[in-house]
């Protein structure tokens, strides 16, 4: 008897369902906390580049308002009454007639139409525009005239 009872405690059987739905148990907890670790992770990434995302909104909101404020001094430093009083602290000041100089001509005409003039040796030849010959046999033509320049250029 003292056997038969051993032998039914050890029995395989016996423990094989219970340890089968234990390992079926405890198998779907571990995935379970795989997958709630991974989404808890994904989460605290995407908190942190929102945090990130704002800090960076904030940090370009206070360089607009600064540039704002820059071409607003800049624009107070461009009227005029500043420029000149910059330009009398420097050592300019307004001309007089004395100090203005006028060039005469003598066959000016003011009323003349306007013509450019170029000199002679300036003249240069318009460049003549390419002519495009959009069929497959120009194109053809064309690759096989690059093709013999090629061996030309080669040998030559």
């Amino acid at each position: 008897m003292s056997q038969a009872w051993i032998q039914h405690t050890f029995s395989r059987r016996r423990f094989q369902t219970q340890s089968r739905a234990t390992a079926i148990a405890i198998l779907s907890v571990a995935i379970l906390l795989i997958l709630g670790s991974l989404y808890l992770s994904q989460v605290a990434a995407f908190a942190i580049t929102n945090r990130e995302i704002e800090d960076l909104i904030g940090r370009r909101d206070e360089i607009k308002q600064q540039n704002e404020q820059l071409i607003g001094e800049i624009a107070s430093y461009r009227i005029v009454p500043r420029l000149y009083a910059r330009a009398v602290e420097i050592g300019f000041r307004p001309a007089t007639n004395e100090d203005i100089d006028y060039l005469v001509f003598v066959d000016y005409n003011p009323n003349r139409q306007a013509s450019p003039y170029v000199a002679a040796t300036q003249r240069y030849a318009e460049p003549t525009a390419p002519v495009y010959d959009e069929t497959f046999g120009g194109w053809l033509r064309a690759q096989f005239d690059h093709f013999r320049r090629q061996f030309q250029t080669f040998g030559g």
